[in-house]
């Protein structure tokens, strides 16, 4: 049963609940009260390198590293590359990038399935030794049809009862080339009348002349996840070998190869795996999205992949915040991607320097205001860092304001900027508006105020004025360009689809806006990639990788509230 999670307190709060110990710690805590491992605690995370890391495996990274650090441990990077097919070095290089991105250290551990082959070929040779594995020619679609159904047991393979030296020889062709893709196998011999699929006489070795990227084209043949995994785990000295859900029944089959091979034997723990409202959490789907043009690639910022996240100026403190918030379990669950936005404001209110930048700029001439003045204005850098300091803000007779600032016919509660209504411009002076200037076509391109020279850091006794705006100086503004990145997807499980439907049917067509001439203060001449700021009163945004000390690029990373949820509520 796959249920929606909000675990929020409201739609900007992220705060962590208590401690407690979650179901893998207790089955640690038992290991070390038995001694089954002695007091070690060894874990690994064991990716495939066939693409990129997403949100997902960020919180299995999270939790075997941080169990490992939590009882003085240690935890492996060990690369499952074992169809290499689908394997490449670029994604070994992301996947080691987005690692030490969100701060875990693997130190000198860094291992790989291929690393193994040998001694996976010499266990292999030895199942076949003690008549428990077996050469099966059975065709893909005939391996399918004998192995039966959930109701009925499967049907012996008419291979399965060759001599032991048949099957060492045609084992041994298999690695020596002499057979092509496809036409044999080597199978455990168990029961093909278990009620665990898993159990009836799977494939352990299948022929597949490929090029390797470590091993090259020395192996022809390859070991099947479900003879790696484990095998791996006992070479290493793993004790928890935790993985996710899917892998419930695999673990019957675990601990076959452990038993019969008799090796260390760790213990594998499964656990729910991450899914949230608006993604999609799939490797293949993410190669369609990219494939098809969708995205721009791996690392577009609109995917819930690592390296997009990480363009997109999510930061590693807030994903790993996040991870241990929604905490672990053995119960699959959907959790609302509010919580992990609303963590990434948390933590961006707290560290981003705060700037002021024009998005859809509109001209404001203040008329009393001298030609050739220039005011250098004090701004807080960040009201929620004493350390951060301030800032110099140019004033001058010509300001950008924010189009969105300004409105000819005002609606009730419109406290901007309105014909013969003032407004106080952030860090300055209150300022009126006298009249607005149009365009041939009828478009407001300029407005023409005065301003109270008396009001600078002052409110008047003698009127109130509520709004409060953003602006820059006309002379000095950079511009720049601003991505408006929003979700992906606009329909909460996207991967649900009607028959006939793609997912890709649910793409949010307004998931990007750039804005070519957006106007930021001069204090973010020179910034870098991956730079944070909070644009004040717009929301979150990063330096993207495309910027350039002509025109930097920003990402929008949130906005500063869950403006989702509040067209979900008025819907």
């Amino acid at each position: 049963m796959v249920e929606n999670v909000n675990l929020g307190k409201g739609e900007d709060q992220a705060s962590t609940p208590e401690k407690h110990i979650n179901f893998v710690e207790e089955i640690i805590n038992g290991h070390l009260k038995s001694g089954r491992f002695g007091q070690i605690v060894h874990t690994r995370f064991p990716p495939e390198p066939n693409g990129y890391l997403h949100i997902g495996h960020a919180k299995s990274i999270a939790l075997n590293f941080s169990l490992a650090e939590k009882y003085g441990g240690l935890c492996n990077l060990r690369f499952d590359d074992t169809n290499p097919s689908k394997e490449e070095s670029e994604y070994v290089d992301s996947i080691k990038a987005d690692i030490k991105w969100l701060g875990f250290d693997w130190e000198d551990r860094e291992y790989y399935a291929s690393d193994y082959f040998e001694q996976l070929y010499a266990w292999a040779v030895k199942l076949i030794k003690a008549g428990l594995a077996y050469v099966c020619e059975l065709s893909a679609e005939e391996g399918r049809e004998y192995r039966g159904t959930l109701t009925e047991p499967g049907k012996h393979s008419p291979y399965r009862n060759r001599s032991i030296k048949e099957n060492l020889d045609l084992f041994a062709g298999m690695r020596a080339g002499a057979f092509p893709d496809g036409s044999k196998t080597l199978k455990a011999k168990i029961d093909m009348a278990h009620p665990n699929f898993t159990m009836r006489d799977p494939v352990i070795y299948r022929i597949l002349h490929d090029h390797h990227h470590r091993t090259g084209d020395k192996w022809c043949i390859y070991p099947m996840y479900d003879f790696t995994h484990g095998q791996s785990d006992s070479l290493e000295g793993i004790t928890q070998s935790i993985c996710t859900l899917e892998f419930e029944n695999h673990r019957p089959l675990y601990d076959w190869f452990c038993e019969k091979l008799e090796i260390h034997h760790p213990q594998q723990i499964e656990f729910a795996r991450l899914n949230l409202t608006y993604m999609v959490m799939s490797k293949r789907k993410f190669l369609t999205l990219v494939n098809e043009g969708h995205v721009s690639g791996w690392d577009d910022p609109r995917m819930p992949t690592i390296s997009g996240l990480r363009r997109r100026g999510y930061t590693p403190e807030s994903i790993r915040k996040f991870c241990e918030y929604i905490g672990v379990s053995k119960n699959n669950s959907v959790v609302d991607v509010t919580i992990l936005e609303n963590h990434v404001r948390e933590h961006l209110n707290a560290v981003a320097p705060r700037v002021m930048a024009v998005l859809k700029p509109l001209k404001v001439v203040i008329e009393n205001y001298p030609a050739d003045k220039i005011e250098n204005l004090e701004a807080v850098n960040n009201p929620e860092d004493e350390t951060a300091g301030n800032r110099i803000v140019p004033f001058t007779r010509e300001l950008y304001i924010d189009h969105d600032d300004f409105m000819e016919v005002p609606v009730k509660k419109y406290f901007r900027l309105a014909p013969g209504t003032e407004v106080r411009l952030r860090y300055a002076y209150i300022i009126k508006c006298e009249s607005a200037i149009r365009d041939e076509a009828g478009n407001i391109v300029e407005l023409r105020c005065s301003i109270d020279l008396d009001t600078l850091g002052k409110q008047p006794l003698d009127r109130r004025v509520k709004g409060v705006i953003h602006w820059v100086s006309a002379d000095h503004a950079i511009d720049a360009q601003v991505r408006l990145y929003d979700r992906l997807f606009s329909v909460e499980h996207p991967d649900k689809v009607e028959e006939g439907e793609d997912f890709t049917s649910h793409l949010n067509p307004d998931s990007l806006e750039i804005i070519e001439h957006a106007k930021v203060e001069p204090s973010l001449l020179g910034v870098k990639a991956s730079e944070r700021f909070q644009f004040e009163r717009v929301g979150y945004f990063s330096v993207d990788k495309d910027t350039t000390p002509e025109k930097p690029v920003f990402n929008r990373i949130v906005s500063l509230r869950d403006s989702w949820a509040r067209i979900t509520r008025n819907s």
